[in-house]
């Protein structure tokens, strides 16, 4: 398993938030908390911006993605709008995630909750070559749906 440095900057005001942290030894990704000064109410169909209080500077080469936490979505139908929230390793403002209720009720978020969590992940960067035609593929140009009914 690989490890990388992530430097990390909690803003003065959110002593009290837990940073962004695996939960357990195999976890894949770090739980990230609201850092709200006052409750949100997230109304059915409703999205909101939340902030984390952290900064954080990401090595070259990788990327962090921010994601929906399973619990929430299956209790609640509460996820992150723009799945996966990409952070690109030269961003140093606050992290945020943009949550959406899909749910049938009201949900609240209060300062500490667990909202989202984050996954560091390595970039590999395409070089681009404009051809005149593509190589032949077995599926050709099938689209959506095209490799079975499920």
């Amino acid at each position: 398993m690989e490890h990388v440095d992530l430097l990390i900057r909690m803003r003065d005001d959110c002593r009290d938030i837990s940073p962004p942290a695996y939960m357990s030894e195999h976890a894949s990704g770090m739980d990230l908390c609201a850092a709200v000064c006052d409750p949100i109410e997230l109304a059915p169909g409703e999205r909101a911006l939340v902030p984390t209080g952290f900064h954080m500077a990401l090595p070259p080469g990788y990327e962090a993605q921010v994601r929906p936490r399973s619990g929430l979505a299956v209790r609640h139908g509460i996820s992150v709008v723009n799945a996966p929230g990409t952070i690109d390793a030269d961003y140093r403002g606050e992290v945020k995630v943009v949550l959406i209720n899909h749910g049938e009720e009201p949900f609240c978020i209060e300062r500490g909750d667990r909202i989202a969590q984050m996954i560091v992940q390595p970039i590999v960067r395409a070089n681009l070559k404009n051809v005149e035609q593509l190589p032949e593929s077995a599926r050709g140009h099938g689209g959506f749906g095209h490799t079975g009914t499920n």
